[in-house]
Protein backbone atom coordinates (compact mmCIF):
# COMPACT_ATOMS: atom_id res chain seq x y z
CA UNK A 1 0.00 0.00 0.00
CA UNK A 2 1.33 3.58 -0.89
CA UNK A 3 2.47 4.82 2.58
CA UNK A 4 0.85 8.35 2.13
CA UNK A 5 -2.37 6.59 1.57
CA UNK A 6 -1.48 4.09 4.71
CA UNK A 7 -1.43 7.34 6.79
CA UNK A 8 -4.25 8.44 5.25
CA UNK A 9 -6.79 5.09 6.28
CA UNK A 10 -5.10 4.92 9.58
CA UNK A 11 -5.87 8.47 11.05
CA UNK A 12 -8.69 7.79 12.85
CA UNK A 13 -8.84 12.20 12.98
CA UNK A 14 -9.26 12.16 9.14
CA UNK A 15 -11.92 9.46 8.63
CA UNK A 16 -15.30 9.65 9.21
CA UNK A 17 -16.90 6.99 11.34
CA UNK A 18 -20.20 5.37 10.34
CA UNK A 19 -22.68 6.39 12.28
CA UNK A 20 -24.03 4.82 15.47
CA UNK A 21 -27.38 4.23 14.12
CA UNK A 22 -26.23 3.00 10.77
CA UNK A 23 -24.17 0.47 12.84
CA UNK A 24 -26.89 -0.50 15.74
CA UNK A 25 -28.96 -1.37 12.29
CA UNK A 26 -26.88 -3.44 11.07
CA UNK A 27 -26.41 -5.28 14.22
CA UNK A 28 -30.14 -5.43 14.89
CA UNK A 29 -31.13 -6.81 11.18
CA UNK A 30 -28.17 -9.90 11.52
CA UNK A 31 -31.14 -11.14 14.80
CA UNK A 32 -33.96 -12.98 13.83
CA UNK A 33 -35.52 -11.53 17.25
CA UNK A 34 -35.68 -8.06 16.10
CA UNK A 35 -38.98 -6.35 15.35
CA UNK A 36 -40.10 -3.72 13.43
CA UNK A 37 -40.53 -1.65 16.44
CA UNK A 38 -36.93 -2.35 17.56
CA UNK A 39 -35.29 -0.79 14.31
CA UNK A 40 -37.80 1.66 14.30
CA UNK A 41 -36.47 3.01 17.93
CA UNK A 42 -33.21 2.99 16.79
CA UNK A 43 -33.64 4.85 13.40
CA UNK A 44 -35.57 7.42 15.56
CA UNK A 45 -32.55 8.34 17.89
CA UNK A 46 -31.08 10.21 15.12
CA UNK A 47 -33.96 12.79 14.06
CA UNK A 48 -31.81 13.40 10.89
CA UNK A 49 -31.52 10.24 9.69
CA UNK A 50 -34.79 8.98 10.33
CA UNK A 51 -36.34 11.99 8.76
CA UNK A 52 -34.28 10.98 5.58
CA UNK A 53 -35.38 7.54 5.83
CA UNK A 54 -39.00 8.56 5.43
CA UNK A 55 -38.52 11.19 3.15
CA UNK A 56 -36.97 8.39 0.62
CA UNK A 57 -39.11 5.80 1.55
CA UNK A 58 -42.20 7.88 0.00
CA UNK A 59 -40.08 8.26 -3.52
CA UNK A 60 -41.75 6.04 -6.21
CA UNK A 61 -38.90 4.53 -6.36
CA UNK A 62 -39.28 2.51 -3.29
CA UNK A 63 -42.10 3.29 -1.98
CA UNK A 64 -45.80 2.38 -1.52
CA UNK A 65 -49.24 3.63 -3.54
CA UNK A 66 -50.23 4.87 0.15
CA UNK A 67 -48.33 7.87 2.12
CA UNK A 68 -45.86 6.03 4.68
CA UNK A 69 -45.79 8.31 7.58
CA UNK A 70 -43.80 6.37 10.54
CA UNK A 71 -40.67 4.71 10.67
CA UNK A 72 -42.31 1.45 11.87
CA UNK A 73 -45.11 1.49 8.56
CA UNK A 74 -42.12 1.99 6.10
CA UNK A 75 -40.06 -0.49 7.83
CA UNK A 76 -42.76 -3.27 7.65
CA UNK A 77 -43.59 -2.27 3.62
CA UNK A 78 -40.14 -2.01 2.24
CA UNK A 79 -38.55 -4.91 4.47
CA UNK A 80 -35.11 -5.21 6.27
CA UNK A 81 -32.64 -5.39 3.41
CA UNK A 82 -34.46 -2.06 1.94
CA UNK A 83 -34.33 -0.65 5.01
CA UNK A 84 -30.61 -1.27 5.49
CA UNK A 85 -29.60 0.75 1.73
CA UNK A 86 -31.75 3.34 3.04
CA UNK A 87 -30.21 4.01 6.47
CA UNK A 88 -26.99 3.46 4.85
CA UNK A 89 -27.54 6.32 2.61
CA UNK A 90 -29.18 8.31 4.94
CA UNK A 91 -25.66 7.81 7.31
CA UNK A 92 -23.77 8.35 4.80
CA UNK A 93 -25.37 11.35 3.66
CA UNK A 94 -23.69 13.12 7.00
CA UNK A 95 -20.19 12.56 5.71
CA UNK A 96 -21.24 15.19 2.99
CA UNK A 97 -20.60 17.45 5.48
CA UNK A 98 -19.16 20.53 3.77
CA UNK A 99 -22.25 21.10 1.35
CA UNK A 100 -21.17 23.32 -1.49
CA UNK A 101 -21.25 22.51 -4.99
CA UNK A 102 -18.77 20.21 -5.47
CA UNK A 103 -19.97 18.11 -1.87
CA UNK A 104 -23.45 18.28 -3.86
CA UNK A 105 -22.76 16.95 -7.02
CA UNK A 106 -20.83 14.13 -5.46
CA UNK A 107 -24.18 13.11 -3.24
CA UNK A 108 -25.83 13.37 -6.60
CA UNK A 109 -23.84 11.43 -8.31
CA UNK A 110 -23.27 8.61 -5.33
CA UNK A 111 -26.75 8.05 -4.79
CA UNK A 112 -27.76 8.09 -8.59
CA UNK A 113 -25.16 5.70 -8.64
CA UNK A 114 -26.91 3.57 -6.26
CA UNK A 115 -30.31 4.01 -7.92
CA UNK A 116 -28.66 3.04 -11.11
CA UNK A 117 -26.47 -0.22 -9.87
CA UNK A 118 -30.43 -1.35 -8.02
CA UNK A 119 -32.30 -1.27 -11.54
CA UNK A 120 -29.13 -2.49 -13.18
CA UNK A 121 -29.15 -5.85 -10.76
CA UNK A 122 -33.49 -5.98 -10.89
CA UNK A 123 -33.04 -6.38 -14.51
CA UNK A 124 -30.62 -8.86 -15.35
CA UNK A 125 -31.33 -10.75 -12.36
CA UNK A 126 -27.65 -11.87 -11.48
CA UNK A 127 -27.20 -10.14 -7.58
CA UNK A 128 -28.97 -9.05 -4.99
CA UNK A 129 -30.30 -5.56 -5.39
CA UNK A 130 -29.52 -3.76 -2.17
CA UNK A 131 -26.23 -5.45 -2.36
CA UNK A 132 -25.45 -3.53 -5.65
CA UNK A 133 -27.61 -0.08 -3.97
CA UNK A 134 -24.48 -0.33 -1.26
CA UNK A 135 -22.22 -0.92 -4.23
CA UNK A 136 -22.98 2.25 -5.88
CA UNK A 137 -23.61 4.36 -3.52
CA UNK A 138 -20.27 3.29 -1.91
CA UNK A 139 -18.08 3.89 -5.35
CA UNK A 140 -17.43 7.01 -5.71
CA UNK A 141 -17.01 8.19 -1.59
CA UNK A 142 -13.48 8.26 -1.74
CA UNK A 143 -13.85 11.45 -3.82
CA UNK A 144 -15.76 12.79 -0.57
CA UNK A 145 -12.97 11.66 1.85
CA UNK A 146 -10.21 13.55 -0.24
CA UNK A 147 -12.25 16.41 -0.40
CA UNK A 148 -13.20 16.73 2.91
CA UNK A 149 -9.28 16.27 3.81
CA UNK A 150 -7.63 18.47 1.35
CA UNK A 151 -10.59 20.86 -0.35
CA UNK A 152 -7.72 22.68 -2.50
CA UNK A 153 -5.68 19.64 -3.99
CA UNK A 154 -9.03 17.94 -4.73
CA UNK A 155 -9.88 20.95 -6.57
CA UNK A 156 -6.87 21.43 -8.75
CA UNK A 157 -8.43 17.76 -10.01
CA UNK A 158 -11.55 19.21 -11.10
CA UNK A 159 -10.17 22.22 -12.67
CA UNK A 160 -7.56 19.84 -14.51
CA UNK A 161 -10.42 17.65 -15.40
CA UNK A 162 -12.71 20.38 -17.19
CA UNK A 163 -9.74 22.09 -18.42
CA UNK A 164 -8.48 19.28 -20.15
CA UNK A 165 -11.29 17.41 -20.71
CA UNK A 166 -10.17 13.96 -18.84
CA UNK A 167 -11.74 11.55 -16.82
CA UNK A 168 -11.02 12.24 -12.77
CA UNK A 169 -9.15 8.64 -12.89
CA UNK A 170 -6.62 10.39 -15.56
CA UNK A 171 -6.30 13.58 -13.34
CA UNK A 172 -5.91 12.47 -10.00
CA UNK A 173 -2.98 10.69 -10.82
CA UNK A 174 -0.85 13.81 -11.20
CA UNK A 175 -1.73 15.34 -7.58
CA UNK A 176 -2.23 11.77 -5.73
CA UNK A 177 -0.13 8.74 -5.45
CA UNK A 178 -3.01 6.89 -5.06
CA UNK A 179 -6.79 6.70 -6.50
CA UNK A 180 -9.89 7.67 -5.17
CA UNK A 181 -11.14 3.80 -5.80
CA UNK A 182 -8.45 2.63 -3.72
CA UNK A 183 -9.85 5.64 -0.47
CA UNK A 184 -13.25 4.30 -0.86
CA UNK A 185 -12.43 0.37 -0.55
CA UNK A 186 -10.21 0.93 2.58
CA UNK A 187 -12.74 3.61 4.42
CA UNK A 188 -15.50 0.96 3.70
CA UNK A 189 -13.08 -1.73 5.05
CA UNK A 190 -12.34 0.44 7.94
CA UNK A 191 -16.34 0.12 8.08
CA UNK A 192 -16.49 -3.59 8.30
CA UNK A 193 -18.37 -3.92 5.29
CA UNK A 194 -17.69 -7.49 3.13
CA UNK A 195 -14.55 -8.29 1.15
CA UNK A 196 -16.58 -8.41 -2.03
CA UNK A 197 -18.46 -4.91 -1.35
CA UNK A 198 -14.76 -3.78 -0.99
CA UNK A 199 -13.58 -5.12 -3.86
CA UNK A 200 -16.28 -3.86 -6.36
CA UNK A 201 -15.67 -0.07 -4.58
CA UNK A 202 -11.70 -0.62 -5.51
CA UNK A 203 -12.39 -2.52 -8.85
CA UNK A 204 -15.17 0.02 -10.91
CA UNK A 205 -12.73 1.43 -13.10
CA UNK A 206 -10.21 -0.93 -13.62
CA UNK A 207 -11.97 -4.39 -13.25
CA UNK A 208 -9.08 -6.30 -12.42
CA UNK A 209 -9.80 -9.85 -11.33
CA UNK A 210 -7.74 -12.66 -10.61
CA UNK A 211 -7.79 -16.03 -13.24
CA UNK A 212 -10.23 -18.03 -10.86
CA UNK A 213 -12.66 -14.68 -9.50
CA UNK A 214 -15.77 -15.45 -8.09
CA UNK A 215 -18.24 -14.96 -10.80
CA UNK A 216 -20.58 -13.14 -8.44
CA UNK A 217 -17.64 -10.92 -7.61
CA UNK A 218 -17.72 -10.07 -11.26
CA UNK A 219 -21.42 -8.99 -11.86
CA UNK A 220 -21.37 -6.92 -8.71
CA UNK A 221 -18.41 -5.11 -9.93
CA UNK A 222 -19.32 -4.65 -13.29
CA UNK A 223 -22.75 -3.76 -12.24
CA UNK A 224 -21.63 -0.50 -10.05
CA UNK A 225 -19.10 -0.21 -12.57
CA UNK A 226 -21.85 0.59 -15.25
CA UNK A 227 -24.20 2.43 -12.86
CA UNK A 228 -21.17 4.94 -12.95
CA UNK A 229 -21.50 5.09 -16.43
CA UNK A 230 -25.01 5.74 -16.35
CA UNK A 231 -24.59 8.88 -14.51
CA UNK A 232 -21.66 9.75 -16.59
CA UNK A 233 -24.24 9.32 -19.55
CA UNK A 234 -26.82 11.37 -18.07
CA UNK A 235 -24.58 14.26 -16.81
CA UNK A 236 -25.54 13.20 -12.77
CA UNK A 237 -22.66 14.72 -10.65
CA UNK A 238 -20.90 16.30 -13.75
CA UNK A 239 -21.00 19.56 -15.68
CA UNK A 240 -22.83 17.97 -18.56
CA UNK A 241 -23.71 14.64 -20.11
CA UNK A 242 -21.28 12.28 -22.01
CA UNK A 243 -23.42 11.89 -25.06
CA UNK A 244 -20.62 10.42 -26.58
CA UNK A 245 -20.17 7.45 -24.21
CA UNK A 246 -21.08 4.19 -25.97
CA UNK A 247 -22.09 1.97 -22.50
CA UNK A 248 -22.66 -1.12 -24.63
CA UNK A 249 -18.74 -0.78 -25.78
CA UNK A 250 -17.95 -0.35 -22.30
CA UNK A 251 -16.01 -3.37 -19.71
CA UNK A 252 -18.82 -3.73 -17.40
CA UNK A 253 -21.20 -4.22 -20.23
CA UNK A 254 -19.72 -6.32 -21.83
CA UNK A 255 -18.87 -8.44 -18.67
CA UNK A 256 -22.85 -8.49 -17.80
CA UNK A 257 -23.37 -9.56 -21.67
CA UNK A 258 -25.79 -7.09 -21.89
CA UNK A 259 -26.50 -5.07 -25.53
CA UNK A 260 -27.43 -1.49 -26.84
CA UNK A 261 -31.24 -2.43 -26.49
CA UNK A 262 -31.20 -3.65 -22.40
CA UNK A 263 -28.88 -0.85 -21.78
CA UNK A 264 -31.06 1.70 -23.56
CA UNK A 265 -34.00 0.38 -21.76
CA UNK A 266 -32.64 0.26 -18.12
CA UNK A 267 -31.05 3.40 -18.73
CA UNK A 268 -34.45 5.43 -19.44
CA UNK A 269 -35.65 3.59 -16.36
CA UNK A 270 -33.18 5.25 -14.23
CA UNK A 271 -33.45 8.81 -15.92
CA UNK A 272 -37.19 8.76 -15.43
CA UNK A 273 -37.21 7.54 -11.87
CA UNK A 274 -33.80 9.71 -10.43
CA UNK A 275 -35.36 12.75 -12.39
CA UNK A 276 -39.05 11.89 -10.81
CA UNK A 277 -37.69 11.62 -7.31
CA UNK A 278 -33.88 13.55 -7.46
CA UNK A 279 -36.35 15.64 -4.60
CA UNK A 280 -36.56 13.06 -2.17
CA UNK A 281 -33.18 11.96 -2.46
CA UNK A 282 -31.29 15.87 -1.34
Amino acid sequence: MNRELEQLINSASDLPTIPVVATKVLQLIESETTTAEDLARVVSSDAAVAARVLKISNSSFFGCRRQINTLSHAIMMLGYNTLKSLIMAASVKQVYKNYGLAEKMLWEHSFGAALAARIIAGATQQINDEEAFLGGLFHDIGKTIMNNIDSQRFQMVIQKCYNEGISFQEAEQEFYPYSHAEVGGLVIEKWNFPEMLIKAVMEHHRFGFVEDEDPYQILLTSTVGLANLFCHKIGLGQREPDTDLVLAESMPARLLQLDENQLECMLTSFEQAYTQDKSFFE
